[in-house]
């Protein structure tokens, strides 16, 4: 009797520390022990499906929806592991008694495999010394058995029925909190493994068998009941794959994949694996398709694949577990049956393996990526689909080409969208097609997608939201093999004007434009960037008189500060703003804006947006019938705050006397634009077509079919004259106008070798006779192309000639410019203070001469300003100005020109040094006006 206590007083001890590191099942047990607590002492709650024998420790998810894999439970209360019930008392009051493991398993009920222990002589050695771990039969399991298995086990029970008890026992006691998931231990039958997986629910199987009573300790060990007889375990699931010729199908299709040698190492897999009779049930020809692309077979086979083994017996609910192919699939059960994504499929359970469980189905799992992108859509975008093929859009999106679609729902194609011009429709529907795939992953705020059309959209992410233009994404997004599939909840309408240009279309803002215009601010609607903006319409304005409008925009600071309020950076569109709470928008202005998004519809500030996600190029619109104001922004006038009380009633504004607003300048908003004028070089003559006091505005416009043919228009700010200029260039000239070569080269600003066109003096600007620019035009082409002095010389000669306009007898200013070609030629502008005179001399160096101007040497050299060689012309010191007496200029010109073809002086310097470069580009930068 002291004996027994001492015992028992040693396993209540054994339990005790037991509980200090549960297990999932010793916690799930202990819940069991709680929710029967009513029923006394040690007394444990237990599920029985009904119609059946199964009984689960169950998880408080099961309990309270009395279901097991769908099949009504019902509670069933026994005593916990290791104690028993006493006749005439509540509960199980009473600790087991303690036996060797072949007397516990008559404690458990385990009697076959008691009976089988006895008649195959394994009796003697779970009773004596040792450690033992038996995982022993229960007799419903040895029930289960096939009859043939069971007697060849019966009639040979010195050799295999030992051997197959051998292989349920370890050589040490295993308790379950020892059990790791995926773990491997040694059976005493030629140390082959036992394959243990623990899951989360306290589920704990032995080569897929559950452990349906655990934990009996005995003295010499412990006992674990099982619900099934196991067998030896030998092959990977290659191996399997390999000899079933009812897999042949997907052992072909895991060979083509590449992943048969990971399916033949170790690993916790579980396999769903098609039979042939699956893969006949799919479309004719896909098989053959897919099997050329190795990542589209190969993500067929993974999505096969799950990374954790799951046993039949451990799945009592629905649960979603991740594909080796990176998606999910839902693994559920209907009574005694498995299902996957909720359909009955499985054909035969738990085929184990020494790296997983194979579970046979009768479908072959397509995920998405083994899928194309029209094969994507749902139900929910069937009118899309439909509409794509009846407008022949599906022809670019075949097998090879990779595209997105961006699906509006059903809801989206109203019966006004449904009778649009099916032209306008299928332009539409072309930018819903993104000419590349591009997942959610990779969109990024601010991107640019180009559609099918040739638009481009503008993505826009938000906290809880991904739009594009003024549509938002829905979940239900899918990624194909050749593209993508995002849901949108409304049409895409891409933007095609600007802020301004959407306010003048709508007409209700006139008053707001003229404002901004006021405050010099409608370069802000016009210029490109991301604004959001509440325009207040006409109707906000309408209790303002004359006399409060004038005051307001007296002061442009003030009027300024107001309107700014108005813009935030940034696109922020009402599918964007997360639902029911204050969305801060930070203004142009330097307050805060209130957004929120209710039932729908934004209110800004409290004040009801009744039409918002206006797109435009720059921006989003949003409209307001109110004038929005800043609620901490005091007013510092009284005068303004009586005109601001006038059209802001939603806050009341407070006055804060001499209070004055902070002045925001023009840069801190505005965009300084900078352009960049190339100005191509041009030959080497220089001729002056009319000298002004003024600046004159140079415009250059290149032939498109020749860009060596440029047309400078000059405009000066004296109206009576403009002067058409057409500069040639085709090649090097003699002295005479004759081509020397063929080969063009770029000569510089300076220099332009012109053909002239008639006076336009009478002409206010050049604009206002484009029939007279039309006949100069056709008559110098057609003298190009007959030959003559014009067609001569396309390319400048090289000049030796600089026109003289002015002479002046007092000491003048001098001024040296080089030439950014060639750093041999000067020019020197000569400037007195006497308005009078101007003189203009060219200094050309082309070697050394005598004082006849005869050439010494060839070679170039570079002059000092000291010596120059000077053409001049004669004196016009009694010239008041140049404009007086054009008709000497024209003399004087005439003059030298004989002088050139003559030979004489001036001709012998025709060319400036070899070797002359390009100009150089000039880039200016134009700042936006202040």
């Amino acid at each position: 009797m002291h004996q027994l206590l001492a015992v028992t007083s040693a396993l209540v001890a054994l339990c005790c520390l037991g509980s200090v590191d549960s297990s999932a099942y010793d916690k799930i047990v202990t819940h069991s022990r709680i929710r029967a607590r009513s029923e006394g002492p040690n007394v444990c709650a237990m599920q029985q499906v009904l119609g059946t024998q199964k009984k689960y420790f169950s998880t408080c998810r099961n309990w309270y929806k009395r279901s097991i894999c769908g099949k009504k439970a019902t509670a069933v209360y026994e005593c916990c592991p290791g104690y028993m019930k006493l006749e005439g008392m509540k509960g199980c009051p009473a600790v087991a008694p303690i036996d060797h493991v072949y007397g516990t398993l008559g404690l458990v009920k385990a009697t076959t495999t008691q009976q089988y222990a006895d008649i195959s002589k394994l009796r003697e050695e779970i009773e004596g010394q040792g450690s033992f771990t038996l995982f022993a039969p229960s007799n419903e399991a040895w029930d289960l058995l096939d009859p043939s298995v069971r007697s060849a086990l019966v009639s040979n029970v010195n050799i295999e029925l030992y051997n197959a008890l051998h292989y349920h026992m370890v050589n040490r006691r295993l308790l379950t909190k020892g059990m790791k998931d995926g773990m491997t231990v040694n059976s005493m039958y030629h140390d082959l493994g036992l394959h243990i997986n623990h899951y989360s629910n306290g589920v704990v199987t032995v080569n897929c068998a559950r452990i349906i009573h655990g934990n009996q300790v005995a003295t010499n060990g412990v006992v674990h009941v099982i619900d099934r007889v196991i067998s030896a375990v030998g092959s990977t699931i290659k191996d399997v794959l390999d000899v079933d010729e009812d897999l042949s199908s997907f052992n072909a299709a895991a060979l083509a994949s590449g992943m048969m040698d990971k399916l033949d190492q170790p690993g916790q897999f579980t396999l769903f694996a098609p039979t042939n009779a699956a893969f006949d049930k799919l479309n004719a020809g896909y098989l053959e398709r897919i099997m050329g692309n190795k990542d589209v077979i190969a993500a067929l086979v993974n999505y096969h694949l799950l990374k954790t083994v799951q046993c039949s017996e451990a799945i009592t609910a629905g649960s979603v577990y991740e594909t080796v192919e990176g998606s999910s699939i839902e693994i559920g059960c209907d009574g005694d049956s498995l299902t996957v994504n909720g359909i009955k499929m499985v054909l035969k359970k738990d085929i184990v393996t020494t790296n997983g469980v194979i579970h046979l189905i009768d479908q072959v799992l397509i995920p998405d990526s083994a899928k194309e992108v029209m094969e994507l859509m749902g139900d929910t975008q069937s009118v899309f689909t439909d509409m794509v093929s009846e407008l022949g859009l599906a022809a670019a999106m075949r097998p090879q080409t990779e595209y997105t679609l961006l699906a509006p729902v059903n809801g989206a194609f109203t019966n006004e969208v449904m009778s649009t011009d099916q032209n306008l429709l299928r332009y539409i529907l072309e930018n819903h097609i993104l000419k590349l795939k591009v997942t959610l992953s990779e969109l990024y705020n601010g991107q640019l997608l180009e559609t099918l059309a040739g638009q481009f959209l503008r993505v826009f992410i938000y906290r809880t939201a991904v739009c594009i233009e003024n549509a938002c994404m829905l979940r239900g997004g899918k990624e194909g093999s050749n593209g993508a599939v995002h849901l949108m909840n409304s049409l895409i309408q891409p933007a095609k004007k600007t802020m301004y240009e959407l306010l003048i279309a709508d007409g209700r803002f006139k008053m707001f434009l003229s404002l901004m215009e006021t405050a010099d601010l409608t370069d802000l609607l016009k210029q490109e960037g991301s604004y959001t903006m509440f325009a207040p319409t006409d109707e906000a304005f309408a209790d303002l008189s004359r006399e409060d409008l004038a005051l307001l925009r007296s002061d442009l600071n003030v009027l300024r500060t107001i309107l700014l309020y108005h813009f935030s950076n940034g696109i922020f569109i009402n599918g964007g703003l997360e639902g029911g709470v204050t969305n801060l928008l930070k203004t142009l202005q330097g307050n805060n804006l209130q957004v929120k998004s209710v039932n729908n519809s934004i209110h800004v500030n409290s004040v009801e947006v009744p039409a918002s996600d206006l797109m435009a190029t720059n921006g989003v619109v949003h409209i307001v019938k109110n004038l929005l104001y800043p609620g901490d922004l005091p007013v510092g006038r009284q005068e303004l705050m009586v005109i601001l009380q006038k059209v802001i009633r939603y806050i009341k504004i407070k006055y804060v006397p001499g209070f004055t607003y902070t002045e925001i300048p023009l840069t801190s908003y505005k965009r300084t634009i900078t352009t960049t004028h190339y100005i191509e070089t041009v030959p080497d003559v220089t001729k002056v077509t009319r000298f002004i006091e003024k600046e004159p505005t140079v415009t250059t416009v290149g032939d498109e079919g020749d860009p060596s043919i440029l047309t400078r228009i000059i405009e000066i700010g004296d109206p009576r004259v403009n002067k058409v200029t057409r500069v040639i260039d085709g090649g090097e000239f003699d002295a005479d106008g004759k081509r020397i070569t063929g080969g063009a080269r770029h000569t510089t600003v300076n220099e332009p070798h012109i053909i002239e066109g008639p006076d336009f003096s009478k002409i206010t600007t050049i604009h206002s006779n484009p029939g007279l620019i039309q006949e100069e035009s056709e008559r110098i082409t057609k003298l190009i192309k007959a030959g003559g002095k014009g067609a001569a010389i396309r390319r400048p000669p090289v000049p030796d000639v600089t026109k003289v306009t002015r002479f002046i007898e007092k000491e003048p200013t001098v001024t040296t410019v080089g030439d950014e070609g060639d750093p041999s030629i000067l020019t020197r502008i000569i400037e007195i203070g006497d308005p009078r005179v101007n003189k203009v001399t060219r200094v050309i160096d082309g070697g050394e001469f005598d004082a006849d101007g005869k050439s010494i040497t060839g070679g170039a050299r570079h002059t000092t300003v000291n010596e120059p060689h000077i053409i001049e012309g004669p004196d016009f010191s009694k010239i008041t100005t140049i404009h007086s007496n054009p008709g000497l200029i024209q003399e004087e010109s005439e003059r030298i020109t004989k002088l050139i073809k003559a030979g004489g002086k001036g001709a012998a310097i025709r060319r400036p040094p070899a070797g002359m470069r390009r100009a150089r580009l000039v880039r200016r930068h134009h700042k936006p006006r202040q």
